[in-house]
């Protein structure tokens, strides 16, 4: 009897040295988070890596910004009349994606935040072009985690 006890008590703490060790190892975090941009077509890259996942493990992550756009017309010349159409578009901005673990328990990857869109209405022999555009307020996030990306990413591409 008191050799089943001692062997019971041996499985316990072989137990929960085990799973406790793993539920210590998965605590999600970010090892590092940037952003990058925006690109020509105004997109802004925002780049993670995540750690504590565990093997395999899918998570869902968020990239969000505060945005804003100016859209113009420009004529089939690539001229701006000179009383142009403008717009400024402004407003939350986000994209998400469903990324898996590797054996290491980490996960690296980017996700792509484009400018809010533009309702402007060019009139015959112009096009609307996107003329500047901005992201502040650049962050990530997981279900547990998250990391701001400090800075403002701005470009112009015209000056109307």
């Amino acid at each position: 009897m008191l050799r089943r006890r001692g062997i019971i008590a041996l499985l316990a703490v072989l137990l929960v040295s085990v799973f406790g060790g793993l539920a210590l190892a998965q605590s999600a975090h970010f090892v590092r988070a940037s952003a990058s941009g925006p690109s020509g077509s105004g997109t802004l890259s925002v780049n993670f890596k995540m750690a504590g996942l565990g093997e395999a493990v899918t998570t869902t992550v968020t990239a969000s910004a505060n945005a804003t756009a100016v859209y113009a017309c420009q004529n089939n010349g690539g001229n701006f009349p000179s009383d142009p159409r403008k717009q400024q578009a402004s407003g939350p901005v986000g994209a998400s994606g469903d990324f898996t673990s590797g054996k290491n328990g980490q996960v690296t990857g980017s996700l792509t935040l484009s400018p809010p869109a533009s309702t402007l209405d060019c009139p015959g022999g112009q096009r609307v072009v996107l003329a500047a555009v901005g992201f502040t307020n650049v962050s990530v996030s997981a279900e547990d985690a998250g990391q701001s990306i400090p800075g403002t990413f701005s470009r112009v591409f015209f000056r109307i």
